[in-house]
């Protein structure tokens, strides 16, 4: 990437990010919401039926898998309300890196989920969580949700071109909580009848809580699934990175 491109996604994500000063309701309304869903399944609905150890352990890397997935709504929702208000096709129309847009709007992204882990892991710790493997091994649990968020950021960057209007969205919403729930985030896949417990552990959001737990050394972790971890965002970036690019390109200016 030339200097004129870094200088030009900078720019875009300064300016994501001077939304957070401006609006900051919409970045706190996202941090409570994942710290309530974690309290919610925690101590209202939690019961670890099948879990081998102490709930909040099981739980905790779970929600933060979870989380990092909701994630794509706010991206929906950011993508879709630029592109009805012109603010693209201006952006466009000036002389900017193509692609600048579109790393700006990542790069706010991925800071915001920086920040929601940062909370949720400060959350866990107060209501009792622990881990137990070493500095490097939490290190890598940070970044295999990291990896997962930045596949649902740009999952979530092609969908909202494909949709285009708010109004769409929430269409597109109802689809990304059955995907998130259908996973071993608050439950173990061996409490579920066999067809559901195998479609479960198939789901590329179990990949990554089954590798965090491993690397968290809490409950629920099993050696050997870091690889399917990386596996399934990197496939899933394969897939929609390029794809979100190109129809980008294809907007008129």
């Amino acid at each position: 990437m030339s200097i004129h491109a870094l200088t030009d996604s900078w720019t875009m994500t300064r300016r994501e990010l001077a939304h957070w000063a401006r609006q900051p309701v919409q970045l706190t309304v996202n941090l409570v919401f994942a710290v309530m869903l974690l309290l919610m399944f925690g101590y209202l609905i939690g019961g670890g039926r099948g879990v081998d150890g102490a709930y909040v352990d099981y739980l905790v890397p779970g929600m933060l898998a979870l989380t990092m997935a909701f994630g794509l709504e706010s991206t929906l929702l950011a993508v879709t309300q630029d592109l009805n208000k012109g603010v693209i096709d201006r952006f466009r129309s000036m002389p900017m890196a193509n692609g600048a847009v579109l790393v700006g709007r990542a790069a706010a992204d991925m800071l915001q989920s920086a920040l929601t882990l940062a909370v949720l892991i400060g959350v866990g710790h107060a209501l009792g969580w622990r881990t137990h493997g070493g500095v490097g091994a939490f290190l890598g649990a940070v970044g295999l949700l990291l990896l997962f968020r930045f596949a649902m950021l740009w999952i979530g960057i092609e969908l909202a071109l494909v949709a285009g209007k708010p109004e769409l969205v929430q269409a597109v919403q109802i689809l990304v909580w059955p995907v998130g729930f259908l996973s071993n985030v608050i439950a173990e896949p061996g409490s579920m009848p066999d067809w559901l417990g195998t479609v479960v552990e198939w789901n590329p959001m179990s990949q990554t809580a089954t590798a965090v737990r491993d690397l968290f050394g809490n409950p629920g972790g099993e050696p050997g699934h870091v690889w399917a971890a990386v596996a399934w965002p990197l496939a899933l970036l394969a897939l929609f990175f390029p794809l979100a690019v190109r129809r980008f390109g294809r907007l008129s200016a």
